[in-house]
C-alpha cells in the first residue's frame, strides 16, 4: 500500500516557501483542469470593535495569497474562499468588515476571487452514514477542489486544531451544536472526525508562520515557529500537524477516530515525510489550561486565593458561542475578588456537568444548562442563564444576583478582548502585522 506523502518547509519566503510545500506532496498533481476550487482558511473569530491582531489565532493573508497565486498559475480561475466564523453579535457587517480587513476583497479584485460568509449561503444536510448528519455549506460541497488553510495550533478541547477541525467552519449553527453534545460515545471528537467525510478531494496547507499552544483563540500563547507543511491527505497531514505540536497522533482523539475509520493505523506508520524532519521544526505546545487538582478553579485564579466559588473546568460539551463568552467572564469573576470569600456559588456549563449536593448558589449557564437542571433538586438555589448564547444582561445579572460583582463594562465589551490578550505581542519585530493584509 502506497504511503501518503506530507511535505514539510520552513516558510522563507513569500510564495515560493508554499510553493515547495505544495510541489513536494504532488498537491495539486491530482486536482482537475479548469477546477471549481473552495478555500478554507481559519477566521475562528472577528470583532470591529478593535484592530484585532491575528497571530497564531486567523489564517495569515500571506498564505492564502499565496495559494491563490499558485492556483491562478494553474489556470483555475473560479475560486471561493468562504468561511463561518464566530461573532459575538452575529451580524452581517462583522463578517465583511473580517474579509475587506483581511484583504480578501483585494484578492478579488486582483484575482477574480469570490468571498462568501457562509451563514448567507445554502447548507445541506449530509449523511455521514449510520443515519447521522450534519448540514454543510453548499459552496464546499459543490466545488471540485478543497484547499484547507489551519493554523497550526492546539487547542483546549480537542488537543490540536488542524485541517479536520478547521471543516468545522464550514457547518452550521445547528450542526455545530450537535457535535458538542453530551453523549460520552459519540462526542465532540467522534463528530469532528467524520467531517471531511463528504468533502471533495482536500489538499491541507498548515499555516505554521505563527503557532498558537493552548488555542485556539487569541488567550492562548503565540510563538512565530515559520512552518509550511502540506498534503493531498488530510488525516496524514493532521497527524504530521500533531507531531510537530508535540503530540503523538494516538493522544489525539478526534484524529485516532478518523483512522478508525479509514482503517489507517493512528501513528505515522503509512505516511511519508519529504522536507524537514519533524524534529528540526517542532516544539511541544501546550493545549490545556491549567486548573487546580479538583478542576473548581483555573490554577492562577486558585492561587490568587478566591474562596467560596466553584467553576469547573470546561468540557467538550461547552460549544462555541459559550466558549466565546467563557474566558471574558472568568476574567470578570477574577477581578471581582476583594478577598472575601463568596457564598458558596458553582457554576455550571457545557451540557453534561452536574450540581453538587449542599452548594448554595448554583449558577446554570446557558439554555441547555438551565433545560438539563431546571428541576433538579440538589439546587439549592437555582440562577439560571437562559440564553443561547448566554446575553450580557443575563451574565452580570446573575454573578450580582449570586454576589459576585463583576465589572458589567467586562462583560458588555467583550468584544473589545482581544485587544487585551493581544497587546502584549505589539512591537515585538517578529509579529508583523502585515501578514494579515493584501498589499
Amino acid at each position: 500500500m502506497s504511503k501518503s506523502v506530507v511535505s514539510i518547509v520552513r516558510y522563507e519566503k513569500p510564495l515560493e516557501s508554499v510553493r515547495k510545500a505544495i510541489e513536494l506532496c504532488g498537491g495539486l498533481d491530482h486536482m482537475p483542469a479548469k477546477a471549481k476550487v473552495f478555500i478554507k482558511p481559519n477566521i475562528v473569530f472577528w470583532t470591529r470593535k478593535v484592530a484585532f491582531p491575528k497571530w497564531g489565532v486567523l489564517t495569515t493573508s500571506r498564505m492564502v495569497e499565496d495559494v491563490v497565486v499558485i492556483l491562478k498559475e494553474q489556470g483555475i480561475d473560479d475560486i471561493t474562499i468562504g468561511e463561518g466564523m464566530v461573532t459575538l453579535t452575529k451580524d452581517k457587517e462583522t463578517p465583511a468588515h473580517a474579509f475587506e480587513s483581511l484583504g480578501y476583497n483585494l484578492l478579488n479584485k486582483r484575482y477574480g476571487v469570490k468571498c462568501v460568509n457562509i451563514f448567507e449561503r445554502e447548507f445541506r444536510e449530509v449523511d455521514l452514514g449510520n443515519g447521522e448528519t450534519l448540514n454543510f455549506n453548499a459552496d464546499i460541497l459543490d466545488c471540485d477542489f478543497v484547499v484547507d488553510i489551519p493554523v497550526l495550533k492546539t487547542h483546549a478541547q480537542t488537543v490540536v486544531s488542524l485541517g479536520i477541525k478547521n471543516l468545522k467552519g464550514m457547518i452550521d449553527i445547528k450542526s455545530r451544536k450537535k457535535c458538542h453534545n453530551a453523549d460520552p460515545d459519540k462526542d465532540l471528537n467522534y463528530w469532528i472526525a467524520k467531517l471531511p467525510d463528504s468533502m471533495p478531494p482536500i489538499l491541507t496547507v498548515l499555516d505554521g508562520i505563527y503557532t498558537t499552544e493552548r488555542g485556539p483563540s487569541f488567550d492562548g500563547r503565540v510563538r512565530r515557529s515559520n512552518i509550511v507543511a502540506a498534503s493531498t491527505d488530510v488525516l496524514s497531514a493532521d497527524m504530521v500537524g500533531a507531531k510537530i505540536l508535540g503530540y503523538a497522533p494516538s493522544e489525539v482523539p478526534h484524529l485516532v477516530h478518523a483512522a478508525k475509520n479509514r482503517n489507517r493505523p493512528n501513528d505515522l506508520s503509512d505516511v511519508k515525510l519529504v522536507g524537514e524532519e519533524i524534529d528540526t521544526v517542532g516544539s511541544h505546545h501546550k493545549y490545556s489550561f491549567p486548573y487546580n487538582k479538583d478542576n473548581t478553579l483555573p490554577l492562577l485564579m486558585d492561587r490568587m486565593g478566591i474562596k467560596g466559588l466553584s467553576y469547573r473546568k470546561y468540557d467538550l460539551t461547552m460549544c462555541t458561542y459559550c466558549s466565546a463568552m467563557n474566558g471574558v467572564i472568568l476574567a470578570a469573576v477574577a477581578l471581582a475578588w476583594k478577598g472575601k470569600p463568596w457564598d458558596d456559588v458553582e457554576v455550571l456549563t457545557g451540557k453534561s456537568m452536574r450540581p453538587t449536593p449542599g452548594k448554595k448558589k448554583t449558577i446554570l449557564s446557558g439554555k441547555c444548562m438551565y433545560l438539563l437542571h431546571k428541576d433538579n433538586p440538589d439546587i439549592r438555589e437555582m440562577i439560571a442563564i437562559k440564553g443561547c448564547p448566554p446575553q450580557p444582561k443575563s451574565i452580570i445579572k446573575a454573578y450580582h444576583h449570586a454576589g459576585i460583582n463583576i465589572d458589567p463594562s467586562i462583560i458588555e465589551n467583550a468584544d473589545t478582548t482581544p485587544g487585551f490578550f493581544m497587546k502584549q505581542y505589539k512591537g515585538k519585530p517578529e509579529f508583523e502585522e502585515s501578514y494579515f493584509t493584501v498589499i
